[in-house]
């Protein structure tokens, strides 16, 4: 059960509890994390068989994987009716697109110093959803807006653009030299020839780091009777293709069975940063590894 691990970083009571890492198509997968379905429910089982403790579900989205969220709000309503109150709780989301884009603009400046001559800097993560994928335009775009980087492009694993199409793009348009910065927790299956990997977007600790901030927020709001769900269940809203209510109605909002990536409020860990890009004009920050 690598997705389970007991987290006591504090001696208050609320500090105790089981660990679960749900991973999405942003391959959470490589951070330890369990699918949403069935394995994540035999994970929680688990823990609560294991221990006496509350189990926290941490939801491994980098902030483009609004259903994880509520994937993982559903199945804990569904364990909830077996448990008593107290035991279960979802965490907020590892990271949101704003902490992406921060973390990403650190690896494209380290990228592109390290790399000599013009270089350009390839975003790249698992091919998703046609809302996820166009989330990811939009980060690099920032990245690039914010940055000091001439090209920053974007590629999907197993998408369109594949990244040996994104990488002919940078060199078509001048240069000499490709990076590849992962959006994601998971390496790409393939490297382009004459593309530089530059390595995971966080270090192992800096994982860890967010995951210990995120589960005592959890823990501090589960002291106080909130257990996250209610707020899961609502992150797909307003995600996807807006529709009409026709006659008698006066406003449109999001398919609710389509995605939704909202910026959940949440405390930041030691070490962890977030960066201001919705209401500051630029987003900043730095990654804690």
């Amino acid at each position: 059960m690598a997705a389970i691990a007991p987290e006591r970083p504090g001696r208050a009571p609320e500090s105790a509890a089981s660990v679960v890492l749900a991973g999405g198509h942003e391959g959470g997968a490589a951070a330890g994390g369990v699918h949403p379905g069935r394995p994540l429910s035999e994970a929680v089982r688990a823990a609560l068989a294991a221990s006496p403790e509350p189990v926290c579900v941490v939801p491994m989205t980098l902030g483009r994987d609004p259903g994880l969220i509520a994937d993982c709000a559903r199945a804990l309503r569904w364990l909830s009716r077996e448990e008593g109150p107290g035991r279960l709780v979802l965490a907020p989301p590892f990271a949101t697109v704003d902490h992406l884009t921060a973390w990403l603009r650190t690896a494209a400046l380290k990228a592109v110093r390290e790399a000599p001559g013009t270089s350009a800097v390839l975003v790249t993560a698992p091919a998703a959803g046609p809302f996820e994928d166009a989330d990811l335009f939009r980060v690099a775009r920032l990245v690039r807006q914010y940055g000091h980087h001439r090209w920053v492009e974007v590629a999907f694993d197993g998408g369109d653009p594949d990244l040996a199409e994104g990488a002919e793009r940078c060199r078509r348009l001048g240069a000499g030299h490709v990076s590849l910065v992962r959006a994601a927790f998971a390496p790409p299956a393939a490297l382009p020839a004459g593309v530089l990997d530059t390595g995971p977007l966080l270090s192992d600790a800096a994982i860890a780091q967010v995951v210990r901030a995120r589960t005592q927020e959890a823990l501090h709001r589960l002291a106080h009777g909130q257990d996250g769900v209610s707020e899961g269940l609502d992150a797909e809203h307003g995600h996807g293709y807006a529709h009409s209510h026709g006659p008698g109605g006066d406003h449109d909002h999001a398919d609710p069975d389509a995605h939704h990536t909202h910026a959940h409020a949440h405390g930041h860990g030691e070490g962890h940063r977030h960066a201001h890009g919705r209401g500051h004009g630029h987003p900043h920050g730095h990654s804690p590894h």
